[in-house]
């Protein structure tokens, strides 16, 4: 297998690098003078993507689509979403907790509970499909160690992936097992956070070949972060420092079974643990979002955590069956969330007044989801229908998801984790839910000679959903219990003429329905007469253009797409009663104008630039219950986002090859989420300030040895990333009336070593 070029990004027009890359690093194959022109359009070629189900070059993807190699991961330092945004066009992260993330693409964004970017690992969908288990702040986050490459699709993807693909797809696409060689990496790492300690990590990644037909490749990690956020006593709470530490934990393994040419069989199985003492979020003046009291605090008088689990297992068998070529995928997942939120200041003094005792008061919440999906599909063989008008795809999907959401809050004795005696059950709320989903779906591209392309996609799905849930306590008002179901049944589309103008030129147009599923509703204690007991699905309807180029030698790509999305019966969350009710609102619209550009100006430089121009803004008014107003921009949608990046590769000496490169991104102003209060105060939703992140790292190989220094954040940015309501249940949640907001991590500069036998 060659090695990758040290490139910061593979664009949608990117370069792919040669395997003579990897035997000569100090040559850069796109623009070496002693590449011939043949040899430079074999590796223009070379750039080949799986998200549309069927192996493509990016020209020939009538979408846009960015695509963010390993290599590129493990240079920027990037195991995280919040690492590689800038490599993305419109991608943005909502996220106040390191493993609890909200994705959003293209503004689409309402704050609901249900997520509108899919997120798949290899073959497997990950994630609930449902408004019930949390799956839009649950966003699998998963460590980028060993990856081959990210593949983002934006825009509506519903004709091939169907639930919750309204925005896009982000898809993780791992190494797998080679039986020609064995390898074996291992790297390690420290970096300095200000405010904070040292963070520390650790990789290993084995690949051995069992016999000419079995490979097994395995890989670990281990990552441990500071915290950087103090309480430093206000109103009463806690001394104490770095609340906000983290750990996270995981592997995956692979065994591929290739008896020939036409069969293979992958099991795989990936563990992951993030364990975060605390939120990353800071205490904000609730009108200016300023951070407040000078530094980065919050309020601790409960100690808190916040645990994620993730374990994926699958199945996928590849058989060229002469005719046609079949893919099976089975998975199995889990994804557990178990956490303590310290509820005193907002509670405490009612718990007091209603039994007489002093408390300290946390909620305690577990969540569990299971899930097992079967995709079966057929696709033409390129081989056997070479010169052919006709490339098709025809397969069936099937899933099956359990969740299980608890909640419960509980008194301690002030200063401990000792539970108070002698006080009845404050509240216990449970909610169980199962989703289940059968689909089909077919796509196909017409060949209109050489250069007339026609995609077309769609999808049937039918969906059922059951829900019980059941509460006691006395802050929820007696025991209760009630039951709900639903069903849909949904048809999606996509229709994408394209021009391929010539080899390194390409036009399309793109028309695409996507849809998120509705269900029942979770309801609050005595509910309100007209609260919903069942929500409805949301479906956008999406137009784009695009254009994609590289120049004849090679050295300029880009691709720009603009778009036009409707999106209707906006799934929103309400709260009733102190509680999040699930409910549809009238639309929205979001206009844009996305880029990629990458010149090479010379051997070892690459220049690279992408950026978003995104107009999302509700078509009406939302409940009262929700805030949003007509013309009101959507939650945490940058009118603009640009990432700009330098890379340099040279040698220092003849044997001693070195790289560096800086990255700057910068985000506009853009809107927190719809506060009913503030918006009646203020006659506009809360508006986060504009912000930049600088990048850079610099490193050399030494034969089998890389040194790398880096830093993240250097001009320590305080960019904001979520934002909370500042009162519940009838009080303030924070001392002095502030809100909590998410906060980037601050400046980091680090050193990691990789050795590779």
């Amino acid at each position: 297998m060659s090695k990758l070029s040290h490139s910061l990004l593979l664009s949608s027009m990117a370069l792919a690098i040669s395997s003579a890359y990897g035997a000569n690093p100090g040559v850069d194959p796109a623009t070496d003078p002693a590449t011939d022109a043949a040899d430079r359009d074999r590796d223009v070629q070379q750039v080949v993507v799986t998200a549309q189900k069927r192996a493509q070059t990016t020209l020939d993807v009538a979408q846009a689509i960015s695509v963010v190699s390993g290599e590129t991961l493990e240079r920027e330092q990037a195991s995280a979403f919040a690492d590689y945004l800038k490599l993305v066009p419109s991608l943005q992260l909502v996220q106040s907790t390191p493993g609890e993330g909200r994705l959003v693409m293209r503004g689409l964004d309402t704050g609901g509970v249900a997520s509108t970017v899919a997120v798949y690992l290899d073959e497997t969908p990950f994630g609930s499909s449902s408004g019930l288990v949390n799956g839009a702040i649950l966003a699998g986050d998963f460590d980028t160690f060993d990856m081959a490459r990210v593949e983002v699709l934006r825009g509506p993807q519903g004709a091939l992936y169907g639930a919750s693909s309204l925005g896009g797809l982000l898809k993780f696409v791992t190494n797998g097992p080679e039986t020609d060689r064995f390898l074996m990496r291992v790297r390690a790492g420290a970096a300095t956070v200000d405010g904070g300690k040292m963070a520390y990590r650790s990789n290993v990644v084995v690949n051995t070949p069992i016999s000419d037909t079995l490979a097994f490749r395995a890989s670990g990690s281990y990552t441990r972060e500071p915290g950087f956020i103090d309480s430093i006593g206000t109103a009463g709470s806690d001394v104490a420092r770095n609340l906000n530490g983290a750990r996270n934990a995981g592997g995956r393994a692979a065994l591929q079974y290739t008896p020939n040419a036409d069969f293979s069989l992958r099991l795989s199985a990936v563990a992951q643990n993030i364990a975060v003492d605390s939120a990353g979020t800071v205490e904000s003046d609730p009108v200016t979002l300023a951070t407040l009291y000078g530094r980065q605090t919050q309020s601790q008088y409960v100690p808190q955590k916040h645990n994620v689990k993730y374990r994926v297992y699958n199945a996928t068998v590849n058989w060229n069956l002469a005719w046609a070529n079949l893919t099976s995928s089975t998975s199995s997942s889990t994804q557990k969330q178990v956490f303590r939120d310290d509820a005193t200041y907002n509670l405490s003094a009612l718990v007091e007044g209603a039994f007489g005792t002093p408390n300290d008061l946390f909620l305690a919440q577990n969540t569990e989801l299971k899930k097992f999906t079967q995709e079966l599909r057929l696709s033409s063989n390129a081989g056997s229908n070479a010169g052919g008008m006709l490339d098709w795809l025809a397969g069936v999907y099937y899933t099956d998801e359990d969740g299980d959401l608890r909640q419960r809050y509980v008194a301690l004795q002030p200063g401990t984790l000792t539970p108070l005696a002698g006080l009845p059950e404050l509240a216990d709320i449970r909610l169980q839910s199962k989703y289940r989903e059968y689909a089909a779906f077919a796509n196909t591209t017409l060949h209109f000679g050489s250069r007339y392309d026609l995609d077309l996609g769609a999808r049937y799905s039918h969906n059922k959903q059951h829900a019980v849930q059941g509460q006691d306590g006395a802050l929820v008002g007696g025991a209760d219990s009630n039951a709900a179901d639903s069903a849909e049944h949904v048809f999606t589309y996509a229709v994408a003429p394209k021009w391929k103008i010539d080899e390194r030129n390409s036009l399309y147009l793109r028309a695409a329905k996507g849809f998120r599923p509705g269900g029942p509703n979770v309801l609050p204690p005595n509910p309100p007469a007209g609260t919903p007991t069942t929500y409805a699905s949301d479906s956008v309807m999406s137009y784009e253009a695009g254009f994609k180029s590289i120049s004849r030698d090679g050295r300029l790509s880009f691709d720009v797409a603009a778009f036009h999305i409707d999106w209707k019966d906006i799934q929103l969350l309400a709260v009733v009663n102190g509680f999040g009710v699930n409910t549809n609102g009238v639309g929205a619209t979001s206009d844009g104008l996305e880029f990629n550009v990458t010149y090479r100006p010379m051997s070892g430089l690459r220049l690279s630039a992408n950026g978003a121009w995104t107009d999302a803004t509700l078509d009406g008014d939302t409940s009262p219950l929700v805030g949003g107003m007509k013309d009101d921009r959507l939650p945490f949608s940058p009118k603009v986002s640009v990432g700009v990046s330098a890379d340099y590769r040279w040698s220092l000496g003849a044997a001693t090859p070195a790289f560096a490169g800086v990255s700057v991104r910068h985000l506009s102003k853009q809107f927190g989420a719809f506060d009913a209060d503030y918006r009646a105060a203020f006659g506009r939703q809360r508006e986060i300030g504009s912000y930049h992140v600088v990048d850079a790292h610099f490193g050399v190989d030494i034969g089998a040895w890389t040194l790398e220094a880096y830093g993240k954040n250097l001009t320590d940015s305080e960019g904001k990333t979520s934002t909370s309501a500042a009162t519940a249940n009838g009080g303030d949640i924070y001392p002095g009336g502030a809100i909590a907001t998410g906060v980037i991590a601050p400046r980091t500069v680090g050193l990691t070593l990789t050795r590779e036998f």
